[in-house]
């Protein structure tokens, strides 16, 4: 395997209770120029990942005091924004898109390839990494203000923070207003994905979205759904 693009001086942390598997994680991704910590526990895990600054969280589902779920779901709430990929034994479509709505940005299901695992992180990693041009900086619709820069929609006096993800769908909607785009256009331009690995991923993270800035969720206005051919933004 080559070293990534983008490895060098990441900090990544594993969240994995399997000593040798978590150990074997570790290992690689130093071989691959990756800074690694890990953690055995779901609650250390949690306050490792509020207290230092990482580029990237490998989450395990099941952990001893704190399942991989609440992990996630605590650390959005408390506004980290860390992207997080979710490892776990598990395959089943609900448990997918209970990762997703707990925060995770993706899902790998074990037992996985080396190669998959790095692709998923590079993929991660490049959405947060800093880019050059003209990409949209501020959008006003609403009422609101989506503030790209600082991954925040704020609306009146009050500030909602924004995962990286759901900051990053909504400037893509918000460039490409009035148009339908697919899931799997979404996919590759959001996610940064060649492939489509699971497209409930779109839908979990629209859903999310919708929740801060709909007034119905239910009835959206804004983040409208083309039934059998994507999402329409309408500002």
């Amino acid at each position: 395997m080559t070293a990534p693009e983008l490895s060098p001086h990441r900090r990544l942390l594993i969240v994995e209770d399997e000593t040798l598997l978590a150990r074997t994680l570790a290992d690689m991704l130093a071989a691959e120029g990756y800074e690694v910590e890990t953690r055995a526990d779901g609650r250390l895990g949690f306050e490792a990942a509020t207290a230092g600054a990482y580029d990237l969280i490998l989450l395990d589902v099941m952990l001893p005091s704190m399942d991989g779920f609440a992990v996630a779901e605590r650390l959005r709430r408390k506004g980290v924004g860390t992207p997080i990929l979710m490892l776990t034994a598990r395959d089943e479509t609900g448990d997918k898109v209970s990762g997703l709505k707990s925060g995770a940005d993706d899902y790998l299901t074990k037992p996985f390839e080396a190669d998959e695992l790095l692709a998923r992180i590079e993929a991660l990693l490049r959405r947060t990494a800093p880019k050059a041009g003209s990409e949209l900086r501020h959008f006003d619709f609403g009422g609101m203000r989506a503030d790209f820069v600082n991954n925040r929609l704020i609306r009146k006096d009050k500030t909602i923070d924004l995962p990286d993800q759901e900051s990053r769908l909504l400037r893509y909607f918000a460039e490409h207003q009035g148009e339908i785009v697919s899931r799997e256009t979404l996919l590759k331009e959001v996610w940064d994905y060649t492939a489509v690995p699971f497209t409930r991923t779109v839908d979990v993270h629209v859903s999310w979205l919708r929740q801060k800035v709909e007034a119905d969720p239910k009835d959206p206005r804004f983040i409208v759904t083309v039934h059998g051919r994507g999402y329409r933004f309408e500002a």
